[in-house]
């Protein structure tokens, strides 16, 4: 390859590609992360890069952005020069930009800091001046037709504005191609419209896009090409023209998947969890539903409409305003999570990064951490025989997939750091599980399993909330589909007479 110049780079006009890799491979420690993958995105483009957890999307954008580099015999092109070397402020001058799903934002710092840090700090160190960038700053807010308080520290804003923040960031510097990764998994669907109506505009005005998604349908609608991984390589590249879901995710998993009602009746069951106009001000009102038991009850609705919120007061992180719970016939008041793990309530949030496991602890610590006094030797340590055998049970049981016990939970795969998370609560033996959008970023090909795993144990008795904003989820695996919205249940669904399509259409209306 020809070392190219940065001011070569830039200068040169209407590329066929804003950016063209061919056989550019991985490797670290000897385990191949990518193999021969070709990789081309038109100027102006909305394309999308699927693939399961682990197929190799994180390191093909660490390449492209200069944090990884590509072992020798590949080829790199950026707009129509080719690369020999490439670094992360380099990849910034370029025109190439990542929007993490952390974003990598400053909470502390103004909206208007965050957007023109690049700018007002550079690529090498130098004196700050914040304000002579603000024009700037405005002029894009425009250009994305959104209005923001420049002065207010970002950590008061909603993710879906943050969001906004990190793609006029990378206009800032002028970026011609912008990845995101994973934009929407803490969107509510309007907010998920206004952020694709912006990644359209960019399109139009000659800014390429590249979208990680989980969600299939998003990545339909919003992209023209789907270049698809597998386990290191490339599968394909497929215009999405006529492309179903479907389709999609068996090229990702090389799988076929069939999406069947698994729904059944709970007539005669004696009910587990009651409860009657429940509500807690200003997040929900006059909740009212039964959870039998062997019973599945999904909880559907847009991100906002109270689905968590009631979970957190079922729990006993918060309290109702008015209304009541019976669990097995018995009125219950928690007051904390303790209390109502006592009781025999299991709840897997929606966060399973910050809520649902310590990532640097060990997997078997984390399994561990509900029943921490039930394997306690006579001396009130930790009997490390009872651990073991807890640990090895439990990894067994959800077939979790994991080098050693003593590793990380933070080295598993999404679906697997899931695994760990059922486990640690089925070890408190609980009669009542709430699931609370227990696939997001999940694979498509490890959510089945997920799926398999909570069928089985409702099948074993134990009454089961899955609450998810994925309509397809909750209707097909669940035995009754409630609808929630502005923090009330507003309909009742059987999945055997109604269709997904119905309920969908219900939901987004």
């Amino acid at each position: 390859m020809v070392n190219t110049s940065l001011a070569t780079v830039t200068s040169h006009k209407n590329p066929e590609w804003v950016l063209s890799l061919k056989n550019v491979s991985k490797t670290f420690g000897g385990v191949k992360a990518l193999s021969n993958v070709s990789f081309q995105v038109k100027p102006g483009e909305v394309h999308c890069l699927a693939g399961e957890n682990g197929c190799g999307k994180s390191t093909l954008i660490k390449i492209i952005s200069g944090v990884y580099t590509p072992d020798p015999g590949g080829s790199l092109n950026i707009l129509g020069q080719q690369i020999q070397s490439i670094t992360p402020a380099k990849a910034r001058i370029i025109g190439i930009s990542v929007i993490w799903q952390d974003l990598s934002l400053f909470p502390h710092m103004s909206v208007a800091e965050n957007i023109a840090i690049d700018e007002v700090i550079g690529v090498y160190p130098r004196m700050v001046n914040s304000h002579s960038a603000r024009p700037r700053v405005e002029e894009i807010l425009n250009r994305l037709n959104v209005t923001l308080n420049l002065e207010e520290p970002l950590k008061s804003l909603p993710i879906a504005q943050r969001q906004i923040v990190a793609i006029a960031r990378a206009l800032m510097g002028q970026a011609k191609l912008i990845f995101m990764d994973e934009p929407t998994s803490s969107l509510t669907q309007s907010e998920t419209k206004v952020l694709l109506r912006i990644v359209q505009n960019l399109s139009e005005s000659g800014v390429a896009v590249v979208f990680v998604s989980h969600r299939l349908a998003e990545v339909l609608a919003i992209s023209s090409r789907v270049t698809v991984l597998r386990d290191g390589h490339l599968v394909g590249v497929f215009p999405t023209a006529g492309m179903t879901q479907t389709k999609l995710a068996e090229l990702m998993t090389n799988q076929t998947l069939v999406s069947t009602v698994t729904a059944t009746t709970h007539h005669n069951a004696e009910p587990i969890l009651e409860i009657g106009s429940l509500s807690r001000h200003q997040e929900f009102q006059n909740v009212s539903l039964t959870i039998k038991k062997g019973e599945i009850v999904g909880l559907t609705g847009l991100i906002g409409a109270g689905r968590t919120e009631l979970a957190h007061v079922l729990i006993g992180m918060n309290q109702p305003t008015s209304g009541t719970i019976r669990l097995n016939g018995q009125p219950v008041n928690f007051h904390s999570i303790r209390e109502a793990i006592a009781a025999g309530i299991a709840y897997v949030s929606e966060d399973r990064l910050s809520l649902g496991l310590i990532q640097q602890q060990a997997i078997g610590d984390n399994i561990i951490i509900t029943v921490l006094k039930h394997i306690l030797n006579v001396l009130g340590l930790i009997s490390s025989p009872r651990k073991e055998s807890t640990v090895a049970h439990w990894i067994k049981e959800l077939a979790i997939r994991i080098g050693e016990p003593v590793d990380a939970v933070s080295t598993l795969s999404g679906g697997n750091q899931q695994r760990v998370v059922l486990a640690k609560w089925l070890a408190t033996e609980p009669r009542l599980m709430i699931l609370d959008s227990p696939t997001v970023g999940v694979d498509v090909g490890a959510r089945a399993g997920i799926y398999k795993i909570v069928r089985s144990l409702a099948k074993q008795g134990m009454g089961i909330l899955l609450i998810s904003d994925e309509v397809q989820e909750v209707h097909f695996n669940s035995d009754r589909v409630l609808t929630m919205a502005n923090g009330e249940i507003t309909s009742e669904h059987n999945p055997v007479e109604d269709t997904v399509e119905q309920l969908e259409a219900l939901v987004y209306a």
